[in-house]
């Protein structure tokens, strides 16, 4: 018989065989695979191949070509040695990296090709080698990332730059001078590169848009909306769409709708708002119960689908809520004027009709269009005044000095109903969050000059629980079908149950302190016992610490057509009706509830579910740019307390440092682990700590600290903080909480000559 010439019946050479495992372990790359399995896949089937793969396997491990997951069991590491596809990120300390199946390999400068940060490249990634980590190279930059960069611009004689404030590119732009559009040294601008040549160390740009000088409280907020991608102005075509708009609410159009113009109505609002999208009416049935009426600005009778003003909405998604301004999602001209529920005119309205009994249970519901005549605007604080006089048995006039009603039966009868919802909703396993925010007084310049805390109180949560009651009970009317039927699509806001891990973090933590929360059981126990925790900490040293611990627990909200409840609410449905003027949602919703009415076939789901996307990202867009900012301000305002000390708290713990939340105004700062000269300190990622290893000081989440305001970084938006002394968390040992040499006062150092501690 003769032999077989393949390559099972002959002794494969070494390179060839090597080869070979290499190209099939990296095809399987998720996958490991003992000697027997790779020899039989590479048809390496002689017994002396066979032994040649035990060896070659032996010495591939230990040029950590491959690696040995289990006995005997190999496999390639993960997207090493071959081309792959994945997203740039560069960092302006040159940390450059590329993200690939959620692993991130690093790509030196020289290898990067310019790619810039967000960029879809494909990369050669190396095999990691002895004591090194594995390296990635550009090869080609398949999709460049639309994107711009903001700073400020330095122009000279002889050289025109742009000074980014980007921390995804430490280079400066090049600006030719026929590219500045106007702008001279110290403006404030925003540019995009043109060209970036592979042997050049700067990009070369132009100028998109001159915000105004750097410090300017107007070109500064701009600037952080251009950072996240926010416009931070309306078309002109927008606006002149939204003045041919014919405001008139004809008496045909009243005819159309439920009639409330005649019904008590009035709105509750912060002191400062302009645009009233929600009103509340109330009147006694002839049966002793109550009919409350949840009142919406029906934008979508004036913003009509497709409409230049609707696809600039659609694009925004949601109103920007920064520091000193509101950059809102529809013009003013419809925000602030023709669908905002001012005083004493007439409004077109969406409204969710409630009558409910003397224990707050809705009997009956209905959800319509509607007119409304708005009685008075009362602020939160008006109406939190008339509650507290009634409950300390103050009588309230019916009308005030200037003449207005002042509505106290109806507001504490409202009031009464939203304790008696409250109380269900937590009953149920709602959570309760109610930490206080953060606010700015802000001068004519929007300079910051002083701090005060924004509460939530009883005029707030009335307003607050008749919006969820509205809510809930728009999204059973389309998601809450009979069985065996199907529901219509529709728009969610859903907030899936929290991972594991952190509410077991949670627990870890809060048992420091001497509290406990449940990590097994229904979700309602869980809840109850955050709750529980969150009322337990009230007014002490560590409330702001596990407060937030509780918060970062849960999973963020988003908007989908895919409903699974809404967990932190204790809700099977829930959606977003309240808020036309400043949620584009809000607005899909009125559409939809419009179009089922009368009769409508369900919508194209895939298209509603990527409005629901695009909605959720703006929205966390929109919250960043809010946060940074209020970081802004707090650096503004605190440039002119360097030196001063502060009793604070640790808020946060990283390999770097740790921030601390100042008592008195809610400012974070950091104190640079290498500024903390006493000792060398390692990062317990699993601790919340860093712990020191001569002296074993330790540094936690929630101890109470003094710190000096050392450095204010208004370009970073950081605040640097260095230690005076550690109170400590008086659940540590005391050893633990001593400070080394820590209690007089030091003198801030300066960036850059420190020993650099992990």
């Amino acid at each position: 018989m003769k032999k077989s010439k393949n390559n099972g019946a002959r002794r494969l050479k070494k390179r060839e065989l090597q080869q070979k495992i290499m190209e099939f372990l990296l095809k399987q790359n998720k996958q490991s695979f003992n000697y027997k399995q790779i020899a039989f896949a590479i048809e390496a089937t002689n017994p002396q191949s066979r032994l040649d793969i035990i060896n070659l396997l032996d010495e591939l491990v230990a040029a950590e070509e491959i690696q040995e997951v289990g006995l005997g069991k190999y496999k390639a590491f993960s997207n090493r040695g071959t081309e792959n596809v994945g997203v740039f990120v560069r960092r302006s300390n040159g940390k450059n990296a590329v993200v690939i199946d959620d692993e991130q390999i690093m790509v030196a400068e020289r290898n990067s090709m310019h790619a810039l940060n967000g960029d879809k490249v494909r990369v050669m990634v190396s095999a990691a080698r002895a004591g090194r980590d594995p390296e990635a190279q550009v090869i080609e930059i398949l999709e460049a990332k639309d994107q711009v960069f903001i700073g400020t611009l330095k122009v000279d004689k002889t050289y025109s730059a742009l000074v980014t404030d980007s921390k995804f590119l430490a280079a400066d732009i090049i600006i030719p001078r026929n590219k500045l559009k106007g702008g001279k040294s110290g403006d404030k601008a925003i540019a995009r590169i043109t060209c970036w040549k592979d042997d050049e160390m700067n990009p070369r740009g132009e100028v998109v848009d001159i915000l105004g000088r750097k410090g300017e409280n107007t070109a500064e907020m701009h600037a952080i909306l251009a950072e996240f991608g926010l416009p931070y102005k309306y078309p002109e075509n927008v606006e002149k769409a939204a003045d041919k708009i014919d405001a008139g609410i004809t008496p045909e159009e009243v005819a159309k709708r439920e009639d409330f113009r005649n019904v008590t109505t009035f709105t509750i609002d912060p002191r400062d708002a302009k645009d009233f999208d929600d009103a509340l009416s109330i009147r006694q049935l002839a049966n002793g119960n109550w009919e409350v009426g949840v009142h919406i600005a029906d934008v979508t009778h004036y913003v009509r689908p497709g409409s230049v003003i609707d696809k600039e909405a659609q694009k925004r998604a949601t109103s920007v809520y920064l520091v000193d301004r509101t950059i809102p999602m529809l013009p003013e001209r419809l925000s602030n004027g023709i669908c905002s529920l001012r005083p004493d005119e007439e409004k077109l309205t969406f409204s969710a009709i409630f009558e409910l009994d003397s224990k707050a249970n809705v009997v009956n519901s209905r959800i319509g269009r509607t007119a409304i005549r708005s009685d008075r605007r009362l602020t939160y604080e008006e109406a939190q005044e008339i509650i507290e006089r009634v409950a300390a048995g103050e009588k309230v006039e019916e009308t005030d000095a200037d003449g207005r009603r002042n509505f106290p039966r109806e507001i504490c009868v409202l009031n009464e109903l939203a304790r008696q919802l409250r109380r269900r909703r937590y009953d149920a396993g709602a959570l309760e969050f109610d930490r206080a925010e953060v606010r700015f007084e802000i001068d004519e310049t929007g300079k910051p000059v002083s701090v005060y805390f924004k509460e939530s109180k009883d005029a707030n949560k009335l307003i607050e629980e008749f919006m969820l009651l509205a809510n809930l009970t728009v999204a059973e009317s389309i998601g809450k079908v009979a069985k065996g039927k199907k529901a219509k699509s529709f728009v969610y806001r859903i907030h899936e149950n929290p991972n594991p891990e952190k509410i077991g973090n949670l627990a870890l933590i809060a048992s420091r302190f001497g509290y406990k929360v449940a990590t097994e059981g229904r979700a309602k126990e869980i809840n109850k016992s955050v709750n529980r925790l969150l009322k337990d900490v009230k007014g002490k040293g560590e409330e702001n610490m596990l407060s937030i611990l509780a918060i970062r627990s849960m999973a963020k909200a988003v908007y989908t057509t895919d409903n699974v409840g809404h967990y932190g609410l204790a809700m099977d449905y829930y959606t977003h009706f309240t808020s036309p003027i400043r949620r584009y949602p809000d607005m899909m919703v009125h559409r939809l509830l419009a179009k089922y009415a009368d009769g409508g076939r369900s919508v194209d789901k895939l298209k509603l579910e990527d409005e629901c996307r695009h909605s959720s990202d703006m929205e966390q867009l929109a919250a960043n740019a809010e946060r940074a900012s209020i970081r802004y301000k707090q650096v503004e305002f605190m440039q002119d307390r360097l030196g001063e000390i502060y009793d604070g708290v640790i808020s946060g713990v990283t390999e770097w440092g740790f921030y601390v939340e100042l008592t008195d105004s809610m400012c974070e700062g950091l104190v640079p682990v290498r500024d903390l000269a006493d000792d060398y300190y390692d990062y317990d990622e699993k601790s919340y700590c860093l712990k020191g290893r001569r002296h074993g000081n330790v540094y936690t989440l929630g101890d109470m600290v003094k710190v000096q305001v050392a450095r204010a970084d208004l370009d970073r938006k950081q605040l640097d903080f260095a230690l005076i002394s550690d109170s400590g968390n008086p659940n540590r040992p005391l050893e633990q909480r001593k400070p080394g040499k820590r209690n007089e006062p030091s003198k801030p150092k300066g960036r850059g000559k420190g020993k650099r501690r992990k």
